[in-house]
């Protein structure tokens, strides 16, 4: 009995410590997360520096994490530089009214009068509809430049965010091979189960980087070019946000240069919009029909219907974070769900099996009545 009680305790305080720590790590979450993606994306390359070099494994973390930097983070530094000088030039025009994004609506609705047609049709007043979108719009653009202003003010902090997660990286290359078995051995899911689902953990996430953040910084990279192309404004600011979007399937960086393009239409650059909107549907739109499937849903063993409710979902639970969230949490569902109907449901079959054959011989060994 003693022993019981000291065992129970002992797991009821495991549980209120785990607790506490994870309460106390959570506003530290996205590092580690991106740490964690950082380092399993950068491991082959840390891999053969370890081949070559294997009694030096501090020299092959570090210079694993300069390349991780030379290749992902300055780039990444300076398109958040541009976006923030064309963003905090966007707010203040919106700010001064010199932009206007309910004229734009009114420009287009008035080349276009079969989108009133159109709304008529399926039952929407016109007018609620333009009240609505202008509001959306200034509220939208608002929010886009406000967000831009926010994250130069806010450098200080953003920084030390990166250099923690360099820091977690660091140690994340080094000591990763040495923390999985620690991991499996301590988890109480079975060693073969807890292997499984960290083998889906990392296709998954390098699936969903490779695919969606290349086809993501693809597309904003050509939206960004054709809008420097023709000469629009803020081409770089413009390029981000459609990244940005791209990580959504299906609508994405549309949600960005059909609008334009329409707009151009609407006040006569007739040439420049076909341009925009033939470039948009063609070449930015293939990108994202060609090699999204092929790196995302075929590597992650995903629908795409799944892979868009599972973008979609994690951008509403976890921000930005959730492109990697979403198509991850869906495919450890879909995972678990295996394991059980694998290896539950052969048990309980046997079980079945076990208590018709006990019924059997009942039967048999039972004179009637």
């Amino acid at each position: 009995m003693q022993k019981v009680i000291e065992i129970r305790s002992f797991i009821a305080a495991l549980i209120a410590v785990s607790i506490a720590f994870t309460y106390l790590m959570l506003p530290f979450f996205s590092v580690i997360l991106w740490a964690c993606i950082i380092a399993l994306l950068f491991h082959p390359l840390h891999a053969k520096l370890l081949d070559r070099y294997p009694r030096h494994e501090n020299i092959a973390a570090l210079v694993t994490l300069l390349a991780c930097v030379l290749i992902a983070v300055t780039p990444a530094l300076f398109l958040a530089s541009s976006f923030i000088k064309q963003g905090t030039a966007i707010y203040q025009q919106l700010e001064s009214g010199q932009l206007k994004p309910a004229l734009w609506i009114d420009q287009i609705r008035q080349a276009f009068p079969v989108i009133d047609e159109l709304l008529r049709t399926l039952g929407f007043d016109v007018a609620e509809v333009k009240q609505q979108l202008g509001s959306l719009s200034v509220e939208a653009g608002k929010v886009m430049a406000s967000n831009a202003l926010l994250i130069g003010q806010n450098t200080l902090g953003w920084l030390v965010s990166l250099g923690l997660m360099l820091y977690l990286t660091f140690f994340m290359l080094r000591d990763g091979a040495r923390l999985i078995p620690i991991l499996i051995r301590a988890l109480p899911l079975g060693d073969e189960r807890e292997r499984l689902l960290m083998q889906k953990f990392a296709e998954v996430t390098r699936a969903t980087i490779k695919g969606s953040l290349v086809v993501a910084m693809a597309q904003g990279s050509l939206g960004g070019l054709i809008f420097w192309l023709l000469d629009l404004p803020g081409p770089v600011l413009w390029g981000v946000v459609m990244t940005v979007l791209s990580l959504i399937p299906v609508v994405g960086a549309s949600l960005i240069w059909l609008p334009v393009g329409l707009y151009l239409l609407a006040t006569g650059n007739t040439s420049d919009g076909i341009i925009l909107i033939a470039f948009g549907a063609i070449v930015i739109g293939l990108v994202d029909n060609i090699l999204r499937p092929i790196l995302v849903g075929r590597d992650t063993k995903l629908p795409d219907y799944l892979v868009l409710l599972s973008t979609l979902g994690g951008f509403t639970m976890f921000g930005m974070t959730g492109f990697v969230l979403g198509p991850l949490i869906a495919v450890l569902f879909i995972t678990f769900w295996e394991i059980f109907s694998r290896e539950f449901n052969v048990i309980l079959d046997g079980d079945a099996m076990h208590d018709d054959k006990s019924a059997d011989d009942r039967d048999v060994s039972s004179p009637p009545l």
